[in-house]
């Protein structure tokens, strides 16, 4: 870790954020195999700082990577308050675009630079050190606590689902509390009230048996390179809709007090959306503000593309196949099965002659919504006021946690999205970074939501 004099842009290396450090320096990528004994020795160590702190602390196996649960001791009579956050982080290519070494954690003008520091290391934490800095001062907590942390989120969950089905009577909860969203802008405290669901496929088209030469074979074979092209273009109209038949069948309309509320958020202009893309320009479904295309609207995006000869200069070549990676951004109340199933029937109706078709499924999740309206919600804004000295914004969320509408479908529990993130945090890119001040506000944060919900 760079040291340096502490100022407004280079705080105080406090023990917390130490212990913060500490953490980043796992690289916990949860995808690559080859770093599963770092994603273990990651989860040993959240163990460990949780049984020093006092907390009944245990480690449970997965058939991928560990899950994490903690608690106090639980006393009839109290709420019981569930928090989830997840220790496993995004690969962090392309390598040479950091300024930094990715898993040496640096701050740099009032920010901690690292692979994890806001999605979800440093948000997570905050509610850790929130509870131990409650435990030192007070002796107790004024609730009844769960830790639940997983080392699958960035692959999807893909075993949290069987855990908490299997765990369901020792993860009972009152309420979840979740930072792993955004806030809309610096100092600007942030209430997501919904999430948008997603699921991706993939699909590669095949041609020919092997390469061909393109001037021998070109015109009279199809080229799965330019047929790729043609069927991504399928999936939208020329005005930014998306033209899978029935796509937008199930979508809740937006409520108006939503559409008056979200147009005076600060931080989520047009003007906003292009300084932090640098995009030359927006585009997106017509009818709908910036913000509300990314909170509340479906999407269908290219994840990844390609096909033929992709190095130094000319290779004449048609090539034997070509693949796209697709995603869909999904909101109540569209449901990632059946809007697979329309996907798959749109991509074999409008694959192009000359080649084939083969579809793979990927990771899903549903959409999430609740009222931010509810004794729940109101403590959330209270505590948020408490942690940041401002007034909270109430938001639906662009990104997906697909774990939290199954928290609802298994545990019946709802979901406080508490945001610690900005904009420009970089999270799964490089130069990932989370602000200081978001940490601290975090810990307090933490503490002021317990005492609110304990009431």
């Amino acid at each position: 870790m760079r040291e340096a004099p502490a100022d407004g842009n280079h705080p105080r290396v406090t023990s917390e954020l130490e212990e913060l450090f500490a953490f980043l320096r796992f690289p916990s990528i949860s995808t690559d195999s080859q770093h599963a004994g770092d994603v273990r020795a990651c989860a040993e160590w959240l163990l460990a700082k949780l049984a020093d702190m006092g907390l009944s602390s245990e480690l449970h196996t997965t058939p991928k990577h560990p899950v994490v649960i903690a608690r106090n001791a639980h006393l009839p009579g109290r709420r019981t308050v569930l928090v989830y956050g997840h220790y496993d982080v995004q690969p962090v290519d392309p390598i040479h675009l950091w300024t930094s070494n990715p898993f040496q954690p640096e701050i740099r003008d009032g920010r901690i630079w690292a692979r994890g520091a806001t999605d979800n290391k440093g948000q997570m934490l905050a509610h850790v050190l929130g509870v131990g800095k409650t435990l030192r001062e007070s002796g107790e907590l004024p609730v009844n606590m769960i830790f639940l942390f997983e080392g699958e989120e960035e692959i999807g969950s893909p075993n949290l689902t069987a855990f908490l089905h299997d765990h369901r009577a020792a993860l009972a909860c009152d309420v979840i509390a979740v930072s792993d969203t955004g806030m809309v802008a610096p100092g600007v405290p942030t209430l997501s009230y919904g999430l948008r669901g997603i699921t991706c496929c993939e699909a590669i088209l095949r041609g020919p048996k092997g390469d061909l030469h393109s001037g021998i074979f070109g015109g009279a074979v199809a080229n799965p390179a330019a047929a790729i092209a043609r069927l991504v273009a399928s999936l939208h109209t020329p005005d930014g809709r998306v033209a899978i038949h029935g796509f937008y069948d199930a979508v809740r309309p937006l409520e108006d007090w939503e559409r008056a509320l979200w147009s005076q958020v600060p931080g989520v202009s047009d003007a906003d959306f292009l300084r932090v893309t640098g995009a030359p320009a927006l585009f997106g479904e017509p009818g709908y503000a910036s913000a509300e295309r990314v909170w509340a609207r479906p999407t269908a995006e290219v994840n990844g593309i390609g096909g033929g000869y992709q190095g130094e200069g000319s290779k004449t070549v048609l090539p034997a196949e070509a693949f796209v990676k697709l995603s869909f951004r999904l909101v109540p109340d569209q449901n990632p099965a059946d809007i697979l199933t329309k996907v798959k029937h749109h991509l074999a109706r409008h694959c192009p002659p000359g080649v084939g078709i083969e579809v793979t499924c990927g990771h899903d999740g549903k959409p999430y919504l609740t009222d931010p309206h509810s004794p729940y919600g109101r403590a959330a804004q209270a505590a948020l006021r408490t942690a940041f000295h401002a007034e909270p914004v109430l938001i639906r969320e662009g990104g997906s946690v697909p774990i939290v509408q199954t928290f609802r479908d298994i545990l019946g529990a709802d979901t406080l999205l508490l945001g610690l993130a900005l904009p420009d945090a970089q999270i799964h890119a490089p130069n990932e970074n989370f602000p200081v001040a978001n940490f601290d506000a975090g810990i307090r944060l933490n503490q002021a939501l317990l005492v609110e919900l304990a009431k």
